[in-house]
C-alpha cells in the first residue's frame, strides 16, 4: 500500500475517531442525563402475603438537586410523573442535595422539600437520607422533609397500610455516614409480619435481617457511566459491581437498587440514564400439595 493512501486512511480514522469521541461525550454530558426513563420491574418477593400482591412502588433515588440539568424545574417534572403513577406509595432512597458537583449549584433542603410537596400530598412517600445529606446537615434535610409530609424513617420503622395491604416499613441509616441499625429499625416490628426496608447504600444487604421481604436502595447511580466491553466505570461500593443496579436476590432475599436520578462529581451519564424505578411488588405462587 502507497504511503500516500496509509495517510489518507489514518486520516480517516482518526476523523472517524474524533466524531466519535464528540458524539459520546454530547450524549453523555448533554442528552442522557437529561432523559428520564420509567423501568417496570416485577419482583416475586418470598413470604409475601397474598392481600399485597400486586402492590406498586415508585422508586427514585440520588435526586442531587442542583446538578447539572438538575434543578428545580426538574424536580417537578419528576414530581409530577411520580403524582401521575398508578403507584401506592413512592420511595426516595436519599441523596436530596450535592455537593461539589461541577458546574452544578447547590440548592437549599427548604427548597427541595417544597418542591416535594405536591407529592406528598397525594400519596405516601416514605424516605431516607444519604451520604451527600449528612455531608450538608442532616437533621435540616429531614427537618424538612417531615414539615412537607415525606415520612424519613431513620433507623425507624411504621406499620402502615397501602391499598388494603398491611406492612411495616422500615427505614435504616446510610451505610457511611447515617450509622445504621437494622437491629433497632426491625425492634417493634412483629414477628411474620411483611417488611418492606429502604436505605441509602445497597452495602448495608448483606447484614440486613432475612425478615425484610424486599430492601430498596440506591447510591450507586448505577455507576453513572456502563460502556460497552468496559462496563460500569465507578461504582462506590466495596463490593464494585455486586450491587450496582437492578433486583439483586441472594440466599433468597431480595435487594433492588435504583440508578438514580442525578450526578455526582462529574455531570455525566452514559448507558444509564436516570430512572423512575415502577415496582410490582408480587406473592409466590403457592407450592402445589404433594400427592
Amino acid at each position: 500500500m502507497k504511503a500516500a493512501t496509509v495517510w489518507t486512511w489514518g486520516r480517516r480514522a482518526w476523523r472517524a475517531g474524533l466524531l466519535v469521541g464528540l458524539a459520546c461525550g454530547l450524549w453523555g454530558f448533554v442528552i442522557e442525563p437529561r432523559r428520564l426513563v420509567e423501568a417496570p420491574y416485577a419482583l416475586v418477593l418470598p413470604g409475601w402475603p397474598a392481600q399485597c400482591d400486586g402492590l406498586r412502588v415508585d422508586a427514585v433515588s440520588d435526586l442531587h438537586t442542583g446538578s447539572p440539568h438538575n434543578g428545580v424545574e426538574r424536580l417537578d417534572a419528576i414530581v409530577a410523573r411520580l403524582v401521575a403513577s398508578d403507584s401506592d406509595a413512592v420511595f426516595v432512597a436519599g441523596d436530596y442535595l450535592i455537593q461539589g458537583v461541577w458546574l452544578g449549584q447547590f440548592v437549599a433542603p427548604a427548597t427541595i422539600a417544597d418542591h416535594l410537596r405536591p407529592l406528598a400530598t397525594r400519596k405516601p412517600v416514605f424516605a431516607v437520607l444519604g451520604n451527600h445529606d449528612w455531608w450538608d446537615d442532616g437533621p435540616r434535610m429531614r427537618a424538612a422533609l417531615e414539615s412537607v409530609g415525606v415520612v424519613v424513617l431513620e433507623n425507624q420503622s411504621r406499620r402502615v397500610m397501602l391499598r388494603g395491604c398491611e406492612v411495616w416499613m422500615a427505614g435504616i441509616g446510610d451505610f457511611w455516614e447515617g450509622r445504621p441499625d437494622p437491629e433497632r429499625a426491625f425492634a417493634d416490628i412483629p414477628a411474620g409480619a411483611p417488611v418492606l426496608a429502604l436505605t441509602h447504600n445497597p452495602d448495608l444487604f448483606p447484614v440486613m435481617p432475612p425478615r425484610a421481604a424486599l430492601l430498596v436502595a440506591g447510591h450507586t447511580h448505577g455507576g453513572q457511566v456502563n460502556l460497552p466491553l468496559l462496563g460500569r466505570l465507578v461504582v462506590p461500593s466495596q463490593y464494585q459491581d455486586r450491587y450496582a443496579i437492578g433486583h439483586i436476590i441472594e440466599g433468597g432475599r431480595h435487594l433492588f437498587v435504583t440508578p438514580g436520578i442525578g450526578t455526582s462529581i462529574l455531570p455525566v451519564r452514559f448507558g444509564v440514564p436516570p430512572e423512575i424505578s415502577r415496582l410490582t411488588l408480587n406473592a409466590a405462587p403457592p407450592r402445589p400439595s404433594p400427592h
